[in-house]
């Protein structure tokens, strides 16, 4: 790796940061557009809308390891750029999709959002992991999450008040509207999302150019220590290194329980009587609790407990917050979806450096494959609409707990398998 002048480390930090900000605003828009989509294409059923996570997640396992490619023939930074140009692209096909009212076409837009997504993370991720020592990555990442989370509570308060405002009386009134009434109310709340997301296609453009002609340096992933070279000399593929797939695993179901617990809580507090105009802050209370816990990591790692340490933690915290919200009612049960957010905090910054501490070489192929697990995001909301469809909206929360448990072994021993620690 490149050692870089403190100076340049805190320029990077900075530039990474606010590349953690942009994907963190457009990522947490999800949990408000979910409801949104749901009234204004009239959809039928919450697995349907669940969707709006399943195509902006699935992009990830599908461009994840065409995105290390493109990384190994533009470097870092110009991949970060491409990922900014092709997220706007997505950004501006909810224009002719609000237009039209066609909720396919906003599909392909958070696709394709994701897919640029999948670049900008398979990117960024390995960067900042590897831009100083291994054992403070975490820190590292949790400085750069709260970039990301303070984007996703300014996004939901921002999209929240635009997009949803005043839906909870246009939704009672819908039935008793004649046909060119009802079309014309959601012709008007769909366009509401059409100055959003032409803004945010403009940023992303602005960014994308920034980055390009930006100081961030290179790095090479390519130079490995000692101890690397000498375990690795064998060594011809990624899927060689048994806690790299098991630490894919663990981001899989991490990124799962993570957008369950800030994407549903609103559609959640709904089907508990709770009106729109009040349940769409709660996805903002679940990334307030993230926060607290990226603070922790901040002040905590590595000085006062090691990474695999604050993911046992955080699992433990995990169980005992899904079993509260299942024997819970009302806010009470909320509150617990929302404390998941304290317990995912530290998951993505502990999983991915211990997922591909000692890989050397293989770094960008492995940060591709631990992105494709970002697929869990659009795979476990589908899973929790049909179950929440055949019992109930609280008791499909149940499907958590087995995704804590293996979350724990991978903190516990599945960090360290086939390797020499």
């Amino acid at each position: 790796m490149t050692q870089n002048r403190p100076s340049s480390y805190l320029m990077s930090l900075t530039i990474i940061g606010i590349l953690f900000f942009i994907f963190g605003f457009v990522t947490w828009i999800n949990g408000t557009l979910i409801p949104y989509l749901k009234i204004a294409c009239e959809l039928q059923t919450d697995f349907q809308s669940y969707l709006v996570a399943t195509a902006f997640f699935i992009a990830y396992t599908v461009m994840a390891i065409p995105s290390s490619y493109v990384l190994k023939k533009t470097g870092y930074k110009k991949g970060m750029s491409i990922g900014l140009f092709v997220m706007a692209a997505g950004a501006i096909l909810f224009v002719p999709a609000a237009e039209a009212r066609n909720y396919d076409m906003f599909l392909i837009g958070l696709f394709i959002i994701g897919g640029g997504m999948a670049l900008l993370q398979t990117a960024s991720n390995p960067y900042v992991t590897i831009i100083g020592p291994i054992e403070s990555a975490a820190m590292r990442i949790s400085i750069v999450g709260i970039c990301n989370k303070v984007a996703g509570i300014l996004a939901g308060l921002i999209f929240g008040y635009i997009a949803l405002n005043n839906v909870d009386a246009l939704e009672a009134s819908l039935n008793s509207m004649d046909a060119v009434s009802k079309n014309a109310a959601l012709d008007e709340l769909a366009g509401r999302v059409v100055g959003p997301y032409m803004i945010i296609a403009g940023v992303l453009v602005f960014f994308g150019i920034a980055i390009l002609f930006s100081s961030l340096p290179e790095i090479d992933d390519s130079v490995e220590s000692e101890g690397s070279a000498a375990a690795n000399i064998n060594k011809t593929s990624v899927f060689q290194f048994p806690h790299l797939i098991l630490g894919a695993l663990a981001i899989f179901l991490y990124v799962g329980v993570e957008v369950l617990a800030g994407d549903t809580i609103i559609s959640y507090g709904k089907s508990l009587g709770i009106e729109l105009s009040t349940a769409r802050y709660f996805t903002q209370a679940t990334l307030a609790f993230m926060l607290i816990g990226y603070v922790v990591g901040i002040v905590a790692i590595p000085k006062y407990m090691s990474q695999s340490t604050a993911l046992k933690i955080c699992t433990w915290l995990g169980v005992i917050f899904t079993i509260g919200a299942v024997v819970t009612d009302g806010y009470v049960s909320v509150a617990f979806i929302a404390l998941l957010g304290l317990a995912n905090s530290l998951m993505w910054p502990a999983i991915f450096p211990l997922a591909i501490d000692g890989l050397g070489k293989f770094t960008k192929i492995a940060s591709a494959v631990l992105i494709m697990s970002i697929a869990g995001g659009a795979i476990l909301p589908l899973i929790y609409g049909q179950l929440s469809e055949i019992f109930n909206s609280k008791d499909a929360y149940l499907m958590m707990l087995p995704c804590y448990l293996y979350i724990m072994y991978f903190a516990i021993k599945g960090h360290k398998v086939g390797r020499t620690i």
